[in-house]
């Protein structure tokens, strides 16, 4: 859902030395033995052991279960001492630099009024003489501000240079006056294609810029670095090892983040595993030629995939829905592309073998996804795992075809948590039986996987774990939870961040759970998941954090 904020600071020499003494050492032959070892089976059952082989190439070679014991003559052991250990998990849908971007820049996101967010940019701008002030993470519903900010509130905090901050989702600018002036956008400006500029009195542009007007913007902001761009990935792969998580889709990568991913492969400092989904056709065929990238670095990193934007979000009222906005009957949201812009994307990726991921937000957006794979599936009927990213609202009469046609709905349970109120201010309860319908989709046949959507929320899976068998927030809300037709199992919702992360990605038979020939990616954890009640589940720490075979996390 996120395109990445450019960065301004500078990697430091601590860090890049920090880094350089991280990188993984050669493997041998061990054991990890006196565990409570946890995994799903290939049917999705769970099974327990309490120690795990590991070979030389950092694949499992036996779970030893029961009265089982491991073999003693291996170059190396561990004793966990009782501790709980667990696959690695898998974000299904996640943006790593702008991760990157939000733990170094300026981050808005946690703010609870505008005048906090006012009072956070002013300090920023004081301790940081950069020439533009970029940063992300507002959002007007968490201020309960009823409108979007504007341009003039942030001239308040800032007005003698252009600053320009991105929206919590991704799909909207908040710019200064400044930095308006330095775009050359005035009430003469036009709405771009699938885009909208936010106006006041006299059709002056207002402040705030939707999905593609954001480019207006974003093309006269100075660009990154390379040194810059380094320390933003080294910055989110240590968060997102933290958290447990050992592998990640990354949605709408770029030439330049692909250039990022591969020097950090060329100094033998990338862990996490990336399967990157390109930002748009023109991007795979110029990274990866014809078809997807084989895996690098170990099994580290791949381009596999192709995303494209058929809308934008709730939150700026830029999904694209079949009928009005409740709060805001003039508007329906903003459809991207026409049936044949869509089709002729989707097969120019395909034709090419690449995998394609389609961002639905809005149940008209939705509609438009499966009627493209529908008209596809009639040509290409190999395994294509087409993929529809969010599929927040489906309209009722959709749902069916995500089973007939094999689609994999890559959804966000914190999405729920998070939209909840907003979602039934934007539809209207009339229009809420499609939204957010893990269960739903699961009886149609069709696939999930789960992912965290991160920047945009936290890419904790714990968090999203709970939501999703819950439907409820960090504060239990609502009682009983939202709408719990649609929650899925605790062994569903662990599913999806991991089996079902890695069917998604074409990674199942590498990652996703832990058995033999499969890599020993696993975590040490200070509680047993399967049995912690929600909010003890929502409080998971990760104690260590290992990539096939070797512990990536924490570093000492």
């Amino acid at each position: 859902m996120l395109k990445t904020p450019r960065l301004t600071r500078i990697l430091t020499p601590l860090l890049a030395a920090t880094a350089l003494l991280s990188a993984p050492a050669a493997l041998a032959d061990g054991v990890v033995d006196n565990v409570n070892g946890i995994t799903l089976g290939a049917r999705g059952e769970v099974v327990r052991f309490r120690a795990m082989q590991i070979d030389r190439n950092g694949k499992v070679v036996r779970l030893f279960a029961g009265k089982e014991k491991p073999p003693k003559k291996v170059e190396w052991r561990t004793d966990m001492q009782g501790r709980t250990l667990v696959p690695g998990m898998i974000d299904a849908h996640g943006h790593v630099m702008g991760l990157g971007s939000q733990l170094l820049l300026l981050d808005l996101s946690q703010t609870r009024s505008l005048d906090e967010a006012l009072d956070k940019i002013r300090s920023y701008a004081a301790a940081n003489p950069n020439k533009w002030i970029v940063g992300s993470g507002w959002n007007q519903e968490r201020w309960g501000l009823g409108r979007f900010p504007t341009a003039a509130d942030l001239d308040r905090a800032v007005s003698d240079r252009p600053v320009y901050l991105e929206r919590v989702d991704g799909h909207a600018g908040w710019a200064n006056t400044r930095a308006l002036a330095a775009a050359g956008i005035t009430a003469a400006t036009k709405d771009p294609a699938g885009g909208r500029i936010e106006r006041a009195g006299g059709n002056a542009p207002a402040g705030v810029l939707v999905d593609s007007a954001r480019t207006l913007v974003e093309k006269v902001v100075p660009q990154s670095t390379p040194r810059e761009r380094n320390a933003a990935f080294l910055a989110a792969q240590d968060k997102l090892l933290s958290l447990g998580v050992t592998a990640t889709a990354d949605m709408g990568t770029t030439i330049e983040d692909w250039l990022t991913y591969r020097r950090i492969g060329d100094l033998n400092l990338l862990k996490v595993r990336i399967m990157s989904y390109a930002h748009g056709v023109d991007t795979a065929l110029t990274v990866a030629g014809q078809g997807p990238t084989p895996w690098l670095y170990g099994d580290r990193l791949r381009m596999g995939g192709i995303k494209i934007y058929d809308d934008g979000a709730l939150g700026s009222r830029g999904a694209w829905l079949k009928a009005p906005y409740a709060d805001a009957p003039n508007q329906r949201g903003l459809g991207f592309l026409s049936d044949d812009q869509l089709l002729n994307m989707m097969t120019r990726g395909s034709m090419d073998g690449f995998q394609i991921a389609i961002h639905a937000i809005g149940d008209r957006a939705n509609q438009q996804a499966l009627d493209a794979i529908e008209v596809l599936s009639d040509t290409y009927k190999d395994d294509r795992r087409w993929r529809i990213e969010h599929a927040q609202i489906v309209d009722p009469t959709d749902l069916p075809r995500f089973g007939k046609f094999g689609i994999i709905a890559s959804m966000q349970p914190v999405h729920q948590t998070s939209d909840r109120t907003m979602a039934e201010a934007r539809l209207g309860e009339g229009r809420l039986n499609g939204a957010y319908a893990w269960r739903s989709i699961l009886q149609t046949g069709g696939r999930l996987a789960f992912g965290s959507d991160y920047p945009v929320e936290s890419p904790d899976p714990w968090a999203g774990w709970a939501a999703s068998f819950t439907r409820q927030d960090p504060q239990g809300q609502p009682p009983g939870g939202w709408r719990m037709q649609d929650a899925v199992t605790r062994e569903q919702g662990w599913a999806g961040f991991t089996t079902g992360a890695a069917y998604a990605g074409f990674a199942e038979g590498k990652i996703g759970r832990l058995a033999p020939g499969l890599l020993a990616d696993f975590l040490i954890l200070d509680r047993d998941p399967v049995t912690a009640a929600p909010g003890a589940l929502r409080a998971t720490k990760v104690l260590e954090t290992w990539v096939g075979g070797y512990k990536a996390w924490p570093a000492k």
